[in-house]
């Protein structure tokens, strides 16, 4: 009786327990940011076995992102998000105790499978528990868990830093913080209810409507229970829920393609060049590696700040102006990194110029386009195919991620910071035209209205398509 008088504190707990996961998805990502110039004295590691060790997890998040979409759709959310807590601490203390790089990486990429499995269960458990009035606030609530995870990572980077620095297993320090959270994960996810979508997937109808009324008002739960209820009777001809059924079907190809390029879009900015290299940049500029540790502090503050400011705006403004508004700003920060070492090369105004320029270019990514992509990810995909496709489009923005990893450090050692971003410039003006040109309107919608959306706006295009034929 007391949840269904107070719906929204039980929403709240939802979110604060199942959102530890996008907490672990930022430490893990931003802790490597300042272990690793520590741990490439303790392997003696190169330009190439650096981008080994930070890419290693974008790989394994790439698989993650696949398994963890199928097994949320198999299993059940909350369910899948328990497994991942496991896999969380069990490989954080397989980093932590690493013997040597082989141990490292094959232990990075196993994080990264947890990593890329939280990417897209976290999302799609929100999205289908949340309101369609709240739905925006809520998902990217992810978002800011993911951002303030990579700001502790910083602070705690930099402090482990500052007065360990001499100590040559202070990053093992740095990285066995995770398990932290990992447990939390674990415990929080015991006390929380499956998602009344996936309930209803799998014919448990009762069970659903229980779960609704803990988060609606009773008449709303009824009519949600319907609203779901019928937009699964009309999958029919998805319900194999596998990629080829994906591709056979036209209007959810089409969807498959919108998402895939979400996830592209998102790391072609060149955003985790600054979250996991952010060190390394401010000491090719200039920086000491104790300052460049403590300056990197403020490419988190601002991405934390920036997030709330993107959750205010998702309420109030359309996904896509927001998403050409972020783009255009990356790619005029990027555009000024690449110029302004150029012209003030020597300088001792060097090093901070190029913080303020990260910093910018992290308050358009973190306050328009990460927000939009997590949420339209979890928006555009139907029921039976929201955890496998969320899971092929996020590992399609995982692999992306990974060869940005991977190349990055050797692109700055060998044709330096200015020409390294000017190539993110490129693929910037690439991420605005394809935004501009296919992305639709989502906001507005319930989950159910926008899959009927996608099926009309197919069968306008058959329509229009045997016309032309005809003619």
């Amino acid at each position: 009786m007391n949840n269904q008088a107070n719906p929204n504190s039980f929403l709240r707990n939802i979110i604060l327990a199942s959102t530890l996961g996008g907490l672990l998805f930022g430490y893990d990502t931003g802790v490597i940011n300042g272990a690793l110039p520590f741990m490439s004295e303790s392997f003696n590691l190169n330009s190439f076995t650096e981008g080994l060790v930070a890419s290693s997890l974008l790989l394994g998040a790439a698989f993650g992102s696949v398994l963890g979409g199928k097994l949320s759709d198999y299993i059940g959310r909350r369910k899948n998000i328990l497994y991942l807590a496991l896999l969380f601490l069990i490989t954080t203390l397989g980093c932590t105790l690493a013997p040597n790089l082989t141990v490292m990486v094959i232990c990075r990429f196993l994080l990264g499978v947890a990593v890329g499995g939280a990417s897209v269960t976290v999302p799609a458990y929100l999205a289908e528990m949340s309101p369609m009035e709240s739905r925006g606030r809520m998902v990217t609530q992810n978002e800011l868990m993911i951002v303030s995870g990579q700001l502790l990572a910083f602070v705690f980077n930099a402090i482990l830093g500052s007065t360990m620095g001499d100590n040559p297993n202070v990053w093992r320090y740095m990285l066995v913080i995770a398990a932290l959270p990992a447990i939390l994960l674990f415990l929080g996810m015991l006390k929380m209810p499956e998602s009344p979508r996936w309930l209803v997937s799998k014919r448990k109808n009762e069970d659903a409507l229980v779960v609704l009324k803990k988060i609606r008002r009773d008449d709303r739960a009824k009519s949600e229970l319907r609203e779901i209820q019928t937009a699964f009777t009309e999958e029919t001809e998805t319900k194999k829920a596998n990629f080829a059924d994906m591709i056979a079907v036209p209007w959810v190809r089409r969807i498959l393609f919108l998402g895939i390029g979400i996830g592209v879009v998102q790391q072609i900015t060149g955003v985790n060049s600054i979250m996991y290299y952010g060190t390394q940049i401010l000491k090719d500029a200039g920086f000491q590696t104790k300052a460049a540790l403590i300056g990197n502090i403020a490419n988190g503050v601002i991405s934390v700040l920036a997030t709330f400011v993107g959750i205010w705006l998702l309420g109030r403004v359309g996904r896509r102006p927001m998403l050409l508004t972020g783009l255009i700003g990356t790619t005029t920060a990027l555009l000024l990194i690449g110029i302004l070492p150029l012209v003030f090369e020597g300088s001792p105004a060097l090093p901070y110029i190029v913080l303020t320029l990260t910093v910018t270019f992290l308050a358009f990514q973190q306050g328009a386009i990460s927000p939009v992509t997590w949420l339209m990810l979890s928006e555009i995909f139907p029921l039976r195919l929201r955890g496998l496709g969320m899971g092929i489009s996020v590992c399609g923005s995982w692999i992306v991620n990974f060869f940005v990893g991977l190349t990055f450090p050797i692109l700055l050692d060998k044709i330096g910071l200015s020409t390294t971003f000017f190539i993110f410039v490129v693929l910037g003006i690439g991420a605005l035209t394809f935004v501009k040109k296919f992305l639709p309107e989502t906001k507005g919608f319930t989950l159910e209205q926008l899959e009927r959306n996608f099926r009309k706006y197919n069968d306008r295009s058959d329509k229009v398509s045997s016309k032309n034929e005809v003619v």
